[in-house]
This record gives C-alpha cells, structure tokens and sequence, in this order.
C-alpha cells in the first residue's frame, strides 16, 4: 500500500491533475458568486463541488498513505497541516448563517497552490524567513519618518497646514510623497512659501533618496537573501526525504532477502534432520 501510494503521489500526472483541480476550484468559487448563476445552476455548481471535494479528501489520503506505517510523519510538515486543515473544514456541516465562512474557507484552497507548486513555497518561505530583517528595515523607516516629519512641521507647518500642521498629517504626506504619489505638487507648494526653492527641494529630494531608494533596496536585499536560504531548506529537505525513501527501499529489500536465506537454512536444517534419522 506505501508503495503503491507513494508511486501514485509522485507521479507527474497526479501532480499536474492536483494542480489542475486547484484551480478548478478557485473558479468554481469564484462563479458561486454570481447571483443569476447560482439561481440557473446552484445544484449542478454544489453537485461539482462536492466532486472536487472528495478529491482532495482522496489526495490527502494517498499522500498519508505514502508515509506507510507512520502516518504522523506526514503532520511533520506545516503546509501539510494546512491542507489537512482546510479540507477537514470543508467536510464539516454548515448552518445557513455560517455559509460566508464556509465560502471564505473554499476560497483558500486557492491557496493550496503553495503546496503543489515548490517555488511558490520558496517565495513563501522566504517572505516568513524575513520577517525578522524586515522588522529592522521598518524601524529604520520609522525613525526617518520620525525625523523628517518633525522637520516637515517645523519648515512648512504654519504655511501649509493641511499637509504639516501636526505630526500626523504630515507623516501621511511623507508616506504619500514615499510612495511617488503627487510628491511633485506638494513641493512646489512649499517652493513658494517662506521656506523657499532651495530648503524645499534638500527636503523632498532627500526624503525621496533614502525613503524609497535606499529602503526599497535594503527590502529587496532582505528578501533575496531569504530566498536563498528557504531555496536552501528546501533542497536539504528533499535530499533528506530521497535518502530516507531509498533507505527504506533498501532496507524493505535487505530484510526480504534475510527472510529468503532464513528460510532456506530452516529447510537446509529440517533435510540434515530427516538424514541423521
């Protein structure tokens, strides 16, 4: 049944039909949302759904099958439990007042794309990997912001009210300015106050320089490097699997071939027996 189970689950067929049936399901969802739709067709689009589901329920079970006679080893893996979660969900009764969950629920199966495509899980990975870097690189924007807006209120505050009377106002300009967002209009406002061309432009260019250059690329560094390292994890933990399915392999034939000789001696005993007899 491992084996069986096993040859099924890494089969590029059954991959591509998974993939497949994904999508599928993304759409099936998606066309469950169409009032006139459902009224013409909502039986056969459940009818569907139910097909789709009992799908995955098979999927899930081949893929358990595959881990033999240690089935917790296939919980090992986070994005397995997150498979596992979302169609235990779905096979769970619903109340009517409960069914904007449920649909909430089938729409991240969409999200079961991570899972069946090894370099969205890369991508993923590397996003969660760096969170911790990120967090440094938001606190160096936060004390720019910190910064630059308490200069924003002292420069152009009495002036320009709207965009720097407070602190608060004019960190939103600064993040609409870091976003390149009518940056432009808003500087020539300040070139014709009292602050003047020279003050005004210093300001805005700089702020531009080290909140959207300087940050954008310490974010894209943060995650290229996180990329590497889940690229990383990921080919260490596939050599791993192989190494210990060809083990395994290896071990099931060395104790089918001990049996064989086991047995052979036991009938090479019982002949030497029946001749001293």
């Amino acid at each position: 049944m491992q084996t069986f189970s096993r040859k099924i689950v890494e089969s590029k067929g059954f991959q591509r039909a998974v993939l497949g049936v994904i999508l599928f399901a993304g759409v099936l969802v998606g066309l469950e949302t169409s009032v006139t739709l459902m009224a013409r067709a909502g039986g056969v689009l459940h009818a569907i759904d139910r097909v789709v589901l009992a799908f995955f329920v098979v999927e899930l079970a081949l893929r358990i099958g595959a881990c033999g006679t240690r089935p917790w080893k296939f919980f090992a893996d986070g994005w397995n439990v997150f498979d596992f979660v979302i169609v235990a969900v779905c096979l769970l009764p619903v109340q009517a007042e409960f069914a904007a969950v449920l649909r909430l629920v089938r729409v991240l199966r969409v999200l079961r794309l991570i899972t069946a495509v090894p370099r969205l899980q890369i991508l993923v990975g590397a996003l969660l990997k760096s969170i911790p870097s990120m967090s440094y690189v938001a606190l160096l924007l936060s004390v720019l912001f910190y910064v630059y807006a308490v200069l924003g209120v002292s420069l152009f505050g009495r002036t320009d009210p709207e965009h720097f009377g407070t602190l608060g106002a004019t960190a939103l300009t600064l993040f609409q300015v870091v976003t390149l967002e009518g940056w432009a209009d808003i500087m020539r406002t300040q070139i014709a106050g009292p602050a003047g061309a020279a003050v005004s432009i210093a300001y805005f260019v700089s702020f531009i320089l080290l909140g959207t250059m300087i940050t954008l690329n310490l974010l894209i560094g943060v995650i290229v490097n996180g990329m590497d390292e889940a690229r990383q994890d990921m080919e260490d933990d596939t050599r791993e699997r192989h190494l210990t399915a060809t083990g395994e392999a290896r071990l099931g034939d060395d104790v089918v071939e001990l049996r064989r000789q086991a047995a052979a001696l036991e009938a090479a005993l019982a002949a030497l027996q029946r001749r001293l007899k």
